[in-house]
């Protein structure tokens, strides 16, 4: 029974798509940590760690954008080239994540440096509270542009 629903699920192009995305956010979690992990660790680069942290923040977000634009929200042709527009969506979305970085950095320094957490682990949850900040922000930038639609219909 179960292994019916999941074959059924498999199928459906949202739930694939859904996968993709997971994996891709799952992805841009490993290339946080190893930046994160070569630039801050003593024995290769010694950065600080919140400058480590902003640059491996900022390759993982390019990483998921990336992988999304190729492979999560290809077009239906199955064309793995970048779509149209690929520069102004990475603007918006690095501006929406670029809040987001911002708050990673200061959370996992709060964690790190005052709470004396595992640097791991304090990096890990300050990916978990930021991505749940990221959902919140492109949630409502997306019932703002609905909106605006709306009233330009109606003007």
């Amino acid at each position: 029974m179960m292994r019916a629903l999941i074959l059924t699920l498999t199928k459906e192009p949202r739930v694939r798509q859904f996968v993709k995305f997971c994996l891709v956010g799952g992805s841009g979690v490993v290339v946080d940590m190893a930046v994160l992990h070569f630039l801050a660790d003593a024995r290769w680069c010694g950065w600080n760690v919140s400058l480590s942290k902003l640059c491996s923040a900022q390759a993982a977000m390019l990483n998921n954008f990336l992988w999304n634009e190729l492979w999560t929200f290809r077009n239906s042709s199955g064309n793995r080239k970048l779509h149209p527009g690929v520069v102004r969506r990475l603007w918006r979305f690095h501006a929406i994540c670029g809040i987001g970085i911002g708050l990673a950095v200061l959370i996992m320094h709060l964690f790190y440096t005052w709470l004396a957490f595992n640097l791991y682990v304090a990096n890990l949850l300050a990916i978990l509270l930021v991505t749940l900040w990221n959902f919140w922000i492109f949630d409502m930038a997306r019932l703002d542009f609905r909106r605006r639609c709306v009233l330009m219909v109606l003007k």
